[in-house]
């Protein structure tokens, strides 16, 4: 058995990937593959609508907001948000966790007047910034954090602090889905699908109707989110396949209780790693400060870079894949998304106390 720890692409859930297989040769009886199925088909026109309605039953969100199918990830936000929504002599605020925080503050720099409102580089990124000593403008155009860092294992509570009254626009690639949280709160969300909701591919945002009509118009239509939403994500060819894997992995959430389901499960995985960590007398030495741990990356170092090349190792050999740290840090890091089970974090977590038993 592999048990997969990829931080993206990443574990999907194996019910999915069944029923994928059994209607990938004829889907519904059409005597086509989804795979060859045009966009305009009422088959994939009923995928689509039902994806959309399906996200916004499980965030207990109404006509008010509208889902759009995207494409170009998370990156391909950090520039589209300033160039809809940062108007010529307004100013965006960000609050930076983590290095995709700072990748999307990087770019919406080159795009308009930006304010760093927080920063946790000073020590690593290892924690949030104290919510009650920031003081955010209630007249920027929208306010901008990240919710969960996947590389150095950070997360916002769900219960966001006061955050001021701009518009609130999260990247919630690695923990949508994970957990129930008060949507409406934000204006804009949006998440890469590879790691809690579908295959790579599609990027999913879930937008307000008034953000939707102050955007700009004079950006190329294709880079309008209102283009998105008036021809409710098909005025181009969309990543066909990977939104109907988003509409069966939405299924399988509703069906295994919703949010609340998820986050008792991802709760559960992530106290098993955390507690191989803290009982290990300081041979696992966890990367976020308790407060601000993650859930769904758990990210940790070994004594010596030689002990965590030999951990990986002998961690795949015994079946445990994608542990590396990201690049760009190194270490380790066990991304335990909605699809990855319970068995598989219990499998990592006595592994990682039989090592440490080992060469500690």
């Amino acid at each position: 058995m592999i048990h997969n720890f990829n931080p993206g692409p990443a574990a999907l859930p194996p019910a999915v990937i069944a029923r994928a297989q059994a209607e990938l040769a004829d889907y519904h009886g059409t005597g086509m593959s989804i795979l060859e199925m045009s966009h305009r088909s009422k088959e994939y026109e009923a995928i689509n609508a039902t994806a959309e309605a399906h996200l916004k039953a499980l965030l207990g969100l109404g006509d008010d907001y509208r889902v759009l199918f995207m494409q170009g990830g998370a990156s391909m936000q950090f520039a589209l948000i300033p160039l809809n929504l940062l108007p010529a002599g307004g100013v965006a605020e960000y609050i930076v966790t983590g290095s995709w925080g700072e990748k999307a503050y990087e770019e919406a720099q080159r795009l308009g007047n930006t304010r760093l409102l927080a920063s946790t580089a000073a020590d690593g990124y290892r924690s949030l910034p104290d919510a009650e000593a920031l003081t955010p403008d209630p007249q920027a155009a929208y306010l901008h954090i990240t919710t969960n860092e996947t590389i150095q294992g950070v997360q916002w509570p769900a219960e966001l602090p006061e955050l001021g009254s701009a518009p609130l626009v999260a990247d919630m690639s690695s923990d949508f889905l994970a957990r129930p949280f008060p949507a409406e709160r934000f204006a804009l969300m949006y998440a890469g699908a590879q790691k809690n909701l579908g295959p790579a591919g599609v990027t999913v945002v879930v937008i307000r109707q008034d953000l939707i009509e102050r955007g700009r118009k004079d950006l190329p239509v294709i880079m309008r989110y209102a283009t998105f939403a008036k021809n409710n994500s098909l005025y181009n060819t969309p990543p066909v396949f990977a939104v109907y894997m988003v509409n069966l992995v939405l299924e399988w959430i509703k069906e295994q209780g919703g949010l609340v389901a998820m986050a008792e499960r991802n709760a559960r995985k992530a106290a098993m790693v955390y507690e191989a960590i803290d009982s290990s007398n300081g041979f696992y030495a966890g990367h976020a400060a308790p407060e601000a741990r993650s859930l769904m990356n758990v990210t940790f170092r070994l004594p010596s870079a030689e002990l965590e090349k030999r951990f990986l190792s002998e961690a795949q050999a015994a079946g445990m894949v994608g542990l590396a740290g990201h690049r760009s840090v190194g270490g380790i890091r066990a991304s335990l998304y909605n699809a990855v089970s319970p068995e598989s974090a219990a499998t990592l977590a006595s592994f990682m106390r039989e090592f440490a038993q080992r060469y500690g």
